[in-house]
């Protein structure tokens, strides 16, 4: 069977054909994606921007291969917001996930609602800045006209199952993330809606609690992709959440740790995850479960910000970076060169600590800047066990697992051995198994198993003699960043 997995990121759309009785990846395609960036903290695009994307994917994939397709589903960017009309009409550009320009809406919110310990306590989560709910109450604060005009709320990934189904509806893991939906009942809360923007509880689509097709694609979308009338449109999810399909963290205590610009950290949870010292997301999955999930602002953004200041290729970096081996000669690095989320330092800068003339090189502070890093993700691993929640895998992805040298660093500091998956579009390969799953049932941790391989050669395996000197690097890690911390907030 083949089925497809739409990826709808910031810079893409991404789409991967999959076969499952291969077990592998028949075709794929991607078509890039502008920004519209404006001062403030503005970061939109255009919902039509998708569409063509998406059109162009398509049209490059083999027409024999189209026609043997059963099933799409969808993962996109999470927390945007689609303003939909009755009559299917785009009312305004699509605010993103990375657009801070609604930060004061946030606080309005958490406001009217008791304040952010209170939200956390009864939502799951707190109002914070790019989630959906801070993004709708602008539209009513600034465009009345275009708020009374609105039908429907949707994000990405809903918007694009409405292009090709003409359904409207919501799936609790993606909706989990807007600060308007009840983590623990998996329910739209009418205190939320209400203090987002008045009326809004009756503009806000029907929520799918369990995984399920949708729908079937609507017969002017297959003629116009090239695809069969009675291809199946699955429920989807947000991009995270088919990230945790596609390398197997749908069980508890399987762990995924993505090393890309940003980075994130989140595991499967089998019951309600909350994080009463708010350092993780406490998200619904995609699978009927639950996904606590750590997001960091700044992970290889900090490899390469001193990578190029040292002119190194990335193979360079990473041999200097061994060269200084564990504890990095006593530097520390505090990689906070945008500002971070966990922990709260909107003000945070990047700062190295310990310099001696004897250790200021570029070897140790390559290796610095990797530990300081993941250090961030130790913390996310705190807070998962902390949490009742016990690390029982690892799994790497993003652009750093390509590194030996990172990934032996992860594997020593965590004392969890590391796997990298084979297929690498974690977000696009965990949607086309998500729509496969819907479409045929049984048990997603079966279907994990059997389709998720991981690449021998890339296994590491921790050496224990190390971990006494992480973790003091760690707690001198958490000394430095609780002693800057008045600073950075």
């Amino acid at each position: 069977m083949f089925s497809a997995g739409i990826d709808a990121g910031t810079q893409s759309i991404k789409v991967v054909i999959y076969d499952s009785d291969r077990k592998s990846i028949v075709a794929s395609s991607s078509s890039a994606l502008d920004l519209i960036e404006k001062d403030g903290g503005v970061r939109e695009q255009e919902a039509s921007w998708w569409v063509e994307a998406i059109r162009a994917c398509f049209s490059s994939i083999d027409s024999e291969i189209r026609k043997n397709i059963s099933v799409i589903s969808v993962s996109g960017q999470q927390h945007g917001f689609v303003p939909l009309s009755k009559d299917g009409k785009v009312l305004h550009s699509v605010k993103l996930w990375c657009d801070t320009s609604t930060a004061i809406e946030c606080g309005e919110i958490e406001s009217a609602l008791g304040g952010r310990e209170a939200v956390s306590a009864g939502l799951g989560n707190p109002i914070l800045p790019g989630y959906t709910a801070s993004k709708i109450r602008w539209l009513w604060k600034n465009h009345r006209n275009l708020y009374d005009e609105m039908a429907y709320v949707l994000l990405p990934h809903d918007y694009i199952n409405w292009y090709l189904s003409g359904e409207v509806v919501m799936e609790r893991g993606d909706a989990s993330g807007t600060g308007i939906l009840n983590i623990f009942t998996g329910k739209w809360d009418e205190r939320a809606a209400e203090a987002t923007a008045p009326g809004l509880i009756d503009k806000l689509p029907k929520i799918e609690e369990k995984p399920c097709i949708i729908g079937k694609i609507s017969k002017e979308r297959a003629e116009e992709l090239g695809l069969p009338e009675n291809v199946a449109i699955a429920s989807g999810g947000g991009d995270n959440m088919m990230s945790a399909i596609g390398t197997g963290a749908v069980e508890d205590g399987f762990v995924t740790m993505s090393l890309g610009t940003s980075g994130t950290l989140f595991s499967s949870s089998s019951h309600p995850f909350h994080d009463d010292k708010l350092r993780l997301a406490s998200f619904c999955s995609s699978t009927g479960v639950w996904l606590p999930l750590l997001c960091t602002m700044n992970c290889t953004v900090a490899s390469e910000t001193l990578r190029k200041l040292f002119d190194k290729d990335v193979k360079a970096f990473d041999e200097a970076a061994e060269l200084s081996g564990p504890g990095a000669g006593g530097l520390t690095m505090l990689p906070f060169f945008n500002g971070e989320r966990v922990p709260d330092f909107p003000h945070g800068e990047g700062v190295l600590m310990g310099m001696r003339q004897s250790n200021v090189n570029e070897e140790n502070i390559a290796r610095a800047t990797l530990e300081g890093v993941t250090y961030g993700f130790i913390l996310g691993l705190d807070a998962f066990r902390e949490n009742g929640l016990d690390v029982k895998s690892l799994t790497l992805t993003g652009g750093g697992s390509k590194s030996r040298v990172w990934r032996q660093l992860v594997a020593d500091m965590t004392s969890c051995p590391v796997r990298v998956p084979v297929i690498k579009e974690a977000a696009a390969f965990g949607a086309a198994l998500h729509g496969l799953w819907c479409l045929e049932g049984g048990k997603i941790e079966d279907l994990a198993r059997e389709h998720i391989l991981y690449d021998d050669s890339l296994l590491s395996f921790p050496d224990v003699s190390k971990a006494d000197v992480y973790r003091q690097g760690y707690e001198k890690w958490l000394k430095y960043t609780e002693a800057l911390s008045t600073l950075f907030r």
